[in-house]
């Protein structure tokens, strides 16, 4: 199948059928391979429209060629619009998420390079464009000015000869030290992992660590010619979350390795120019490896005291002192949160004039039947705090949540576990902030839209669908937060000391929010719900 055209719209629409076995396109302009990628191409009906935004090539030849494999059987159609084929109903589908992110078509995962410049968040993530179920990566690519309403960009990084696009992390080059700079611009530079011997042209060839850079805040990216700058190390080596040491004045590079018996191996790498990496040190967690985050924090606000904290995948994390070599621990692994998260990231390059340490997270669960899979966590900021346990860290929801607001109700001093649960607020897209004083009841808690978030007083653990949590009363107390969306329940408990993200569809007509106690009498001292309106509408 070749398909040639001259491009005179923005996007070019293409048909895609879950099920349909997936091809290798490649795109070719003026006689030049620019880009290929794996489609579930449909033959007859689709599911979706995909796209690919062709606007830097209006103008010019460009052909689409595929890479292999049978022939189709019916001819394919590829349409150049304007618009996107189905744009009227973006962002309104039944399952679509209103305040969590989800890209327009496909599917997406872990949350990648996550940097602030120049008044804009951006949020890069693991996306398969042409198809509804996990596939070969490029870099999605999305902006924000508040962390609530995003726009999304063409996408950043595509598969190449080194492999496909795996995950990574991005930094602002103050200081140029990778010599990438043109003009007045600073330059954001994406280091990510080459999926070696996922794409045809990198048959054979291992997982590698590669960087790209952009001029231009962001709006487009350059593979920098000499890479990979990291070579194959151990396994499938891979996901680099790279920061800036200033007492050393280098860059280090937290990166995955591979499982040794019970523990997952990550490497501590230095450089001081982004494209020379020396290996340092190992640190070694169990649990889920891969998708390392490497970050210091204040503890209590003090930052005269301050700690580092070394994070993989699955949140298990440690908190210890760095200095510039070797991280050495001082608290034991620990998990940060419960339920659907995987893979989350904080941000780079947060002025020092906020100084908040923000983190997005894969939220996972899927949408049936949508042109679109998974979403990502509501962004939350991480504290270090004293607890009677020791210094533990904290998540909690961003406060750029309140300009959703529209609504809010409250009651206080409800008496529960008297009879049946009781209907304490109603609605769809929700903030709600609970105070319960336990009682002498076994079990106390909320059912929102049918979803029970249950307190256990004797075990003390919350739980949510699957997921339980330790969490301790304060002078018989608990709080619990829930922002509740179309398609998730996160659930925060004591200030954030509980983090417990749940991807689940909520029944439609369901819109109920009730209080109870179970095996004796409760107190619902204060109840806060803040009714929210859709971040894209």
């Amino acid at each position: 199948m070749e398909r040639a055209m001259l491009i005179t719209k923005r996007y070019l629409n293409l048909p895609v059928k879950a099920d349909a076995p997936r091809q290798w396109l490649r795109v070719i302009v003026d006689g030049k391979p620019v880009s290929e990628f794996e489609i579930n191409l449909a033959e007859g009906e689709p599911d979706f429209w995909s796209f690919i935004d062709v606007l830097s090539y209006r103008g010019r030849k460009l052909e689409l060629q595929r890479m292999g494999g049978p022939e189709p059987a019916l001819p394919v159609p590829v349409e150049q619009f304007d618009e996107i084929k189905g744009a009227e109903t973006i962002y309104r589908e039944k399952y679509r998420p209103q305040f969590h992110f989800s890209t327009r078509r496909g599917w997406i995962n872990d949350p990648n390079g996550l940097v602030f410049y120049a008044g804009e968040y951006h949020l890069f993530y693991q996306h398969y464009a042409f198809g509804w179920s996990w596939g070969t990566k490029s870099w999605g690519h999305a902006v924000s000015t508040d962390l609530v309403h995003w726009a999304e960009l063409p996408e950043a990084l595509s598969p190449d000869h080194l492999g496909d696009i795996w995950s990574g992390s991005a930094a602002v080059d103050w200081r140029n030290t990778a010599g990438f700079q043109r003009g007045q611009e600073k330059t954001i530079v994406a280091i990510y992992t080459a999926g070696g011997d996922q794409t045809p042209a990198s048959k054979g060839l291992p997982a590698t660590q590669a960087i790209a850079y952009s001029t231009d805040r962001g709006r487009t990216w350059t593979k920098y010619s000499g890479n990979p700058v990291v070579g194959h190390i151990a396994g499938y080596n891979r996901d680099p979350k790279v920061v800036w040491h200033d007492p050393t004045e280098r860059w280090v590079m937290a990166l995955y390795l591979d499982k040794e018996g019970d523990f997952q191996r990550h490497a501590l790498l230095t450089s001081p120019d982004l494209k020379c990496w020396q290996m340092r040190s190992e640190v070694r967690l169990p649990g889920t490896g891969e998708c390392p985050d490497f970050f210091e924090l204040p503890v209590d606000g003090d930052q005269a005291n301050r700690k580092w904290v070394f994070w993989q995948a699955d949140g298990h994390h440690m908190i210890g002192s760095f200095d510039g070599r070797t991280f050495t621990p001082e608290s034991e692994p620990r998990l940060a949160y419960v339920g659907d998260a995987y893979a989350a990231q904080t941000y780079s390059d947060i002025p020092e004039s906020d100084g908040r340490r923000i983190q997005i997270a894969w939220l996972r669960g899927d949408l049936p039947g949508m042109p679109f899979n998974q979403q990502m966590s509501f962004p939350i900021e991480l504290t270090l705090r004293t607890t009677r346990a020791g210094v533990r860290l904290f998540a909690y929801p961003v406060q750029e949540i309140e300009a959703l607001r529209v609504g809010t109700s409250r009651c206080g001093d409800l008496a529960l576990g008297l009879g049946e649960p009781q209907l304490v607020a109603e609605g769809e897209l929700l903030d709600i902030n609970a105070l319960f004083d336990v009682g002498a009841a076994a079990r106390v808690g909320l059912v929102v839209r049918g979803v029970p978030i249950t307190y256990d007083v004797e075990a003390r653990t919350l739980s949510c669908g699957h997921y339980a949590a330790a969490l301790y009363p304060e002078a018989g107390r608990i709080w619990v937060r829930v922002l509740v969306d179309r398609a998730s329940v996160e659930v925060f408990a004591n200030d954030g000391l509980v983090s417990m993200p749940v991807g689940i569809i909520l029944p439609e007509h369901d819109r109920s929010v009730k209080a109870f106690a179970e095996g004796g009498h409760a107190l619902l001292e204060q109840l806060v719900v803040h009714e929210l309106r859709s971040a894209w509408l």
